[in-house]
């Protein structure tokens, strides 16, 4: 059979006949097709295999039974018992398949990714809000789409793609009219203007040039401490210009304080370079002229020159560099939103629009940074105050909240604050609109959290954001005596202005 099979006398051999009878029946079965193929043909199979391979490829092979040439037949491995033939032969007509293309979808899929790969685009951090998670997966399954040539629905720009993947639908656009809170607003000081937070910075630069025409020195002041955001160098400028007035009022009769070398380094340095300064100087009195230089005919220097109306009254120069160094910026200043709600059992049920949770640039920024530490800290064992300072920490990427105040007779006071501000400002919010506003009270927030005014404690450190419901309460000690003086609380808690705007909660 060895002759026959044209293995000759090889160390394989010898270990055919070591074992036992079902690697015999296996034998008998590859001599049965050898002596179909041919001697030959079963040289040159069994060469192909390699003689190191015919007990894992060779010694299963048989006549495939209902094949009609003798080209068709299966291999399988040699190191299964006789038991597992039946699984082996089940397995048969899918080994002697021939092996079908990739699909359509397979060979779609590879070429989008063929497509990536040419871009060399490098692999971005995947998204974490929902957002931004709908519009990568539409991205890339426009990308797709331009590789398989998919058909675009009319009116819109993604693919059909719902027989290969099932469609991402985009955000849906908030109706504010529903909304319990419609979004961030401010309150311009100078005009009274409400604004989006968009508007703020560009309505108040107006505001202020407007302010020109009225008060030129307040409005100078105010260009000069809200235009420029370094305060830093701000208050270098402020400073060195109090330092000017002085010693102008110190020094009355003495000309070198009158003037001032627009060209010197100082000046250059720390009050050209800012806006609003020049602006200050024309309003209080100075006047750009060209004087000689001294030792240098012909040779002339612009300066700022005191005029003389102005020597002649030397208290309001003082008056101007007191108005100077308490200038503040003029911030927009955050809309309350004052809303009075009806009992309703949705009183605990927030839905903010996406203004609580957008953020500028310099807060993504800060928010980066935030992340990078949070992967260094994986790393490190923490102790529990670490982790609670963490979790505090977390709390600071809210700006804004709303809070609703339960109160006694069920009606719901509600209004919008910075996430920073302190409880103080809370209490003083809350105090406002209260008939009596002479009588303490108490905050309560979930849990049974005791607020407590005089604590200088922020709304977000406090767990408030990005919106909380607190329970109000009359201080009982103070009730016990008002009803013990044969007194009575009003029976109506916020004043009655806001009574008649009262609203229901949807």
């Amino acid at each position: 059979m060895a002759e026959l099979l044209g293995l000759g006398r090889s160390p394989g051999m010898r270990r055919v006949r070591r074992k036992s009878q079902g690697w015999q029946e296996r034998i008998l079965q590859l001599a049965d097709a050898a002596y179909h193929l041919g001697r030959q043909e079963m040289k040159e199979l069994c060469h192909i295999t390699a003689w190191g391979q015919v007990w894992t490829k060779v010694l299963g092979v048989w006549r495939f039974p209902g094949c009609r040439d003798r080209g068709h037949i299966a291999l399988t491995a040699a190191n299964s018992h006789r038991e597992k033939a039946p699984k082996e032969k089940a397995r048969q007509p899918a080994l002697h398949q021939r092996r079908q293309g990739p699909t359509d979808e397979a060979q779609m899929a590879a070429a989008a990714a063929l497509a990536r790969l040419e871009q060399k685009q490098p692999r971005a951090r995947g998204p974490t809000s929902q957002d931004s998670i709908r519009n990568q997966v539409r991205k890339e399954l426009e990308a797709e789409a331009t590789v398989r040539g998919s058909p675009v629905a009319p009116g819109t720009n993604e693919p059909r793609l719902r027989h290969f993947c099932p469609q991402v639908p985009g955000p849906k656009e908030e109706d504010s009219t529903q909304l319990p809170v419609s979004g961030v607003y401010f309150t311009c000081p100078l005009t009274g203007a409400t604004l989006r937070r968009d508007q703020r910075d560009t309505h108040i630069k107006e505001a202020i040039l407007l302010h020109f025409s009225t008060n030129p020195v307040a409005a100078s002041i105010m260009k000069i401490h809200t235009f420029n955001r370094d305060q830093d160098k701000v208050k270098l400028a402020v400073d060195t210009i109090a330092k000017y007035l002085d010693n102008i009022h110190l020094h009355p009769e003495e000309e070198k304080y009158q003037r001032i070398k627009l060209h010197n380094k100082v000046f250059q340095e720390r009050i050209t370079c800012l806006e609003g300064t020049q602006e200050f100087f024309e309003a209080i009195g100075f006047q750009k002229m060209l004087l000689p230089v001294p030792d240098q005919e012909g040779a002339e220097e612009e300066f700022y020159v005191l005029s003389e109306a102005a020597r002649a009254q030397p208290q309001n120069l003082v008056q101007h560099r007191e108005q100077l160094l308490a200038g503040e910026p003029v911030r927009a200043q955050l809309d309350r939103q004052l809303r009075v709600f009806r009992p309703s059992p949705l009183a605990s049920h927030f839905n903010l629009p996406g203004d609580f949770f957008s953020l500028t640039a310099e807060e993504l920024k800060r928010e980066q940074r935030l992340r990078a530490d949070a992967v260094e800290r994986l790393s490190v064992l923490r102790t529990k105050a670490m982790r609670e300072k963490e979790e505090q920490r977390d709390l600071r990427k809210y700006n804004y909240t709303v809070l609703r105040v339960r109160l006694p007779d069920g009606c719901l006071l509600q209004g919008t604050f910075y996430a920073r501000e302190r409880l103080s400002a809370l209490y003083e919010f809350i105090r406002g609109a209260l008939q009596s506003d002479w009588l303490p009270f108490e905050l309560l927030a979930s849990g049974g959290q005791k607020l407590v005014e005089d604590e200088n404690v922020a709304l977000n450190e406090c767990g408030l954001v990005p919106s909380a419901l607190l329970t109000f309460s009359w201080d009982a000690a103070v009730v016990e005596d008002i009803r013990a003086a044969g007194a009575e609380l009003d029976s109506s808690i916020l004043k009655p202005e806001l009574l008649e705007a009262i609203e229901q909660l949807s």
